[in-house]
């Protein structure tokens, strides 16, 4: 088994880019410029919706009824920890969910900001 390679966000301190990391392992998740909404909740509670993360893995995908409607989904895992801490979104049916197509959901409970003050 190999090494693990990991992204990081907001590494130059000029960028002062507010970033989410995992909280059991502290990895970089997402971008504060890649969230699109705050108002989802998942199995924990309160989560976010954003365009894009790094330093995860997916499960298979599977169709879910979730609250917006009928969803295929693929959970989200942590890649350096392996947390569950939410789903990407392979495929809306209703025409007004097709915007969450290829995004993600990361709940609030199982992640952590950092500001990169500088």
């Amino acid at each position: 088994m190999g090494r693990t390679f990991q992204d990081y966000l907001g590494e130059k301190p000029d960028e002062g880019q507010a970033y989410y990391r995992c909280l059991q392992c502290s990895a970089h998740l997402a971008k504060r410029s890649d969230l699109i909404s705050k108002g989802f909740h998942g199995r924990a509670g309160k989560a976010f919706l954003f365009k894009a993360a790094v330093n995860v893995k997916f499960g298979e995908p599977q169709q879910r009824l979730l609250q917006t409607g009928l969803h295929k989904v693929s959970d989200l895992y942590c890649s350096r920890c392996n947390t569950l801490f939410g789903w990407k979104y392979d495929q809306a049916y209703r025409l007004s969910q097709k915007y969450k197509e290829g995004c993600v959901v990361i709940e609030v409970a199982y992640m952590m900001k950092d500001n990169m003050w500088a």
